[in-house]
């Protein structure tokens, strides 16, 4: 039988509120190390929320400078506790690129978790492999230069994120801005060179096969997870007629809320949108609505919600809408259909697939308000098939996306990866914990 095997987990942002990478991070995380594997974490701002099953949590600083120019938050741009400390070179690189519209955090982070990667190896830890998340920065070769295989996870190609900035930007000084941001070089040049690198979709990986050119022998796709039994039908939740919910960002036109509030207007009266998205008196689905006379009863922004609080609302949806232009996975439409919801997503990205394994709802064109809003009405006119949707999807994506399930694929990958380093899995040895803790505390 295999031992147990010690991975060190690199991601750049832990908090799940940045994203799928928090989320991912937290929950394989926590699934590995319920399958009896020792995990531990290097982690940058905002730092996850408590990982007690993790053996070690190391937050590395970041002073986050791009973040503060943009939101012009002078006030807190210097470390309070010693401004001068701004003076050492990584920092001082990091102000320097913040100001001239790079952002440094991947690249940073990357180099501070390949000095406390280093700092380990050299009070007699070991690990079998590092796992970065969404992070490739410079620093992960350096990690894998100290003799340790490295995988990587890219639930989509910064290039993606990129082209849909090209698209929005309207002067030349945003185009400019565009590739200044994106750093789209380091994460094709690093990723190429890693040991293998994992995503969520089929979609993904021929993205990440076209724009960074990965070997298809090193390119894994092993699904994404999703928390079944937070994510689940309740009984005792009535589903709310004419109540439909989208779960995206409206700042990002990749989600597109914009197609999915023209939608709206084209419903009747009585369907009401609730969209998770975060809330301000200026926000463009709002403005977009009022310009489309839409009353401001029929579109609910929720603000940020904690994770219990977006389960009910899947629980209460009479359905859920994903009007992406494109997803690497689509993680809104596998929760919806986890908590019974039928779903109408757009034919876009890995949203296929998805709705697909799970057989939950209507898939409709991409970017086409007029096909959205008849996919809508047409499930909201069959309450019927709406509940058998829903109960036959619940069972497929368990079956499909559940963490321990993609766990198990990731442990063998593993497997697989330190097979072909060379790299033994039947012995171990380590520092002691109380090593562990003093070297802990000290990078």
């Amino acid at each position: 039988m295999s031992r147990p095997l010690r991975i060190l987990f690199t991601a750049y942002r832990g908090n799940m509120h940045c994203g799928g990478q928090g989320i991912y991070l937290w929950f394989l995380a926590r699934e590995l190390a319920r399958l009896g594997h020792r995990v531990e974490v290097l982690v940058g701002p905002p730092y996850p929320d408590p990982m007690p099953y993790a053996a070690d949590v190391c937050e590395l600083h970041d002073d986050r400078f791009w973040g503060k120019w943009f939101m012009k938050d002078y006030a807190h741009f210097l470390p309070r506790e010693n401004p001068a400390a701004v003076l050492s070179p990584l920092r001082l690189w990091e102000l320097g690129a913040s100001r001239i519209g790079f952002f440094p955090e991947p690249a940073a982070f990357s180099v501070r978790a390949f000095r406390a990667t280093a700092a380990r190896l050299r009070a007699g830890f070991f690990y079998d492999l590092v796992h970065d998340v969404q992070c490739l920065g410079w620093g992960l070769l350096g990690i894998r230069a100290l003799g340790l295989p490295v995988v990587a996870t890219i639930h989509h190609p910064l290039t993606i994120d990129r082209r849909a900035s090209f698209r929005r930007d309207t002067k030349l000084s945003e185009a400019v801005g565009t590739v200044e941001f994106h750093p789209v070089g380091m994460q094709r040049f690093v990723s190429r060179r890693l040991d293998a690198v994992i995503t969520s979709s089929q979609a993904s990986a021929r993205e990440i096969r076209r724009d960074f050119g990965i070997a298809d022998e090193r390119l894994h796709m092993l699904g994404n997870g999703l928390d079944t039994e937070l994510f689940r039908p309740d009984a005792q939740v009535p589903r709310v007629p004419g109540e439909i919910l989208c779960v995206g960002r409206t700042s990002d036109p990749n989600k597109g809320v914009a197609f999915l509030v023209r939608a709206l207007a084209k419903l009747p009266p009585d369907v009401r949108l609730v969209l998770v998205d975060e809330d301000h008196p200026l926000h463009d689905a709002r403005k977009l609505a009022a310009k489309l006379g839409v009353a401001p009863e029929r579109l609910r922004i929720t603000g940020r919600v904690e994770t219990d609080q977006l389960v009910r609302l899947y629980q209460r949806a009479s359905l859920v809408v994903v009007p992406s232009l494109y997803e690497g996975f689509g993680l809104p439409a596998a929760e919806a259909m986890a908590c019974g919801a039928p779903v109408v997503a757009s034919r876009a990205g890995a949203l296929p697939e998805v709705m697909e394994t799970g057989g939950g709802g209507l898939l409709v064109a991409p970017g086409d308000p007029d096909a959205l809003a008849k996919g809508i009405a047409t499930l909201l006119e069959q309450p019927e098939a709406r509940a058998r949707l829903g109960a036959e999807a619940r069972a497929r994506i368990v079956a499909a996306y559940s963490w321990p399930r993609i766990a198990e694929r990731t442990a063998a990958l593993y497997r697989r990866v330190c097979s072909a380093r060379g790299r033994p899995t039947s012995t171990t040895t380590s520092a002691s914990d109380g090593e562990r803790a003093a070297t802990a505390s000290s990078v």
